[in-house]
């Protein structure tokens, strides 16, 4: 038998905060995003506007998983909804329950949801994972729970699976590519010393959590100076209305062993970063920027290398990249992975009921698209 708790309060998840970090070291393909820190102060920075319903999951008094969601107001074409989803937001691919039983934890979690007084229009689990168990047990846990389980693709990511080595590796890229690569070596080695320097602290449980300020605000002057410095849609760690939120994350990151920092230098003189996030073996690629003045020199191509040969000695499994830019991640991708969203739109909400006429309508639109240029290539 089990218990649900419904916690609407930022405050009073830290008394949560042994059996969150106890849970999320049990959780199948977990991130730190998926961590209270990191819940805390993206609450902190924007959650205003939204309501926090994470759920607490308990057996015989002792948890054994957490359903953190959140209700937004959402603009659509045909106005606002409501929509009852994870917390991530975007800032990473994948998002799910906490705690070794997915599907349990779920299926409880959207019971609780179904029988409690409705504040949204539209149940929708996003970031799904297409290639791993959560996309069978979300729509499993759904229809269980008595919600629909309309299956539709949010993004698509750029993963590369660590596997073999990194000559394996590096065989397995493009001919034209790997010249590439090794010309950017040779023409960057004529200039000077290149080092690649990577910061990945074990955390302050080991004594090991300085969050390094003198590095990262070298990635905030490269990224301030790339090409998308003078961005305006906070794809920049400069971008003042992200920056003092990436600021609060970095410093908890490092305490909690999360950080991945990736620098390229010449002589000293840092050319370029990766801004990663760390969590058992699998990298998670937040911000990458380099100097607008050497994007002819290959300095972003030099560094993806420099840090992916490194993971393969360091024993990781997977780097995911991200969503978006794929042709300047083909060259170092393995596989794009489907980002999956499962909804349930509410009968008694009609803007909810447009909203699924008008999904229905793109998907039919998109597989007559998908059917006519298969048959014009055959």
């Amino acid at each position: 038998m089990t218990d649900v708790q419904e916690i609407n309060e930022i405050g009073q998840l830290g008394d949560y905060r042994s059996a969150w970090q106890s849970l999320l070291a049990q959780t199948e393909g977990a991130s730190f995003f998926r961590s209270l820190q990191w819940l805390e102060i993206y609450w902190r920075h924007f959650g205003a506007g939204q309501k926090l319903r994470t759920l607490v999951v308990s057996s015989q008094g002792r948890p054994i998983g957490i359903l953190p969601l959140v209700v937004r107001s959402e603009r659509t074409k045909i106005g606002r909804v409501r929509v009852l989803t994870y917390p991530l937001h975007d800032w990473g691919s994948f998002y799910g329950p906490i705690g070794a039983d997915a599907e349990a934890i779920l299926t409880a979690g959207l019971e609780h949801i179904r029988h409690s007084r409705r504040d949204w229009d539209i149940v929708e689990p996003r970031w799904v994972d297409d290639s791993s168990a959560e996309a069978g047990q979300t729509e499993r846990a759904m229809r269980s729970a008595g919600f629909q389980a309309s299956q539709t693709v949010w993004n698509r990511t750029a993963v590369i699976e660590l596997r073999g080595t990194w000559d394996d590796y590096l065989a397995s890229r493009q001919g034209k590519w790997r010249n590439n690569f090794r010309r950017w070596q040779r023409n960057l080695a004529r200039q000077g010393k290149v080092t690649h320097v990577r910061y990945r602290p074990r955390g302050a449980s080991h004594g090991d959590g300085d969050p390094r300020w003198d590095l990262y605000d070298v990635c905030e002057a490269i990224a301030a100076r790339s090409w998308q410095g003078d961005s305006e849609t906070g794809t920049t760690l400069s971008h003042a209305s992200v920056r003092p939120f990436l600021r609060d994350v970095h410093a908890e990151a490092a305490k909690a062993g999360a950080l991945d920092l990736n620098l390229l230098e010449l002589d000293g003189e840092p050319l370029a970063f990766a801004y990663n996030y760390y969590h058992d073996g699998s990298v998670y690629g937040l911000r990458v920027g380099y100097d607008a003045d050497q994007s002819r020199a290959g300095t972003g191509s030099l560094l993806y290398a420099c840090a992916i040969e490194d993971s393969f000695e360091r024993g990781d499994h997977t780097h995911d990249l991200g969503v978006g830019s794929f042709e300047a991640k083909r060259h170092f991708l393995t596989r794009i992975v489907p980002i999956l969203r499962y909804s349930h739109y509410h009968p008694a909400a009609p803007k909810a009921q447009l909203l699924r006429l008008k999904r229905w309508a793109q998907g039919q639109f998109f597989e007559r698209e998908k059917a006519t240029t298969l048959k014009a290539g055959a």
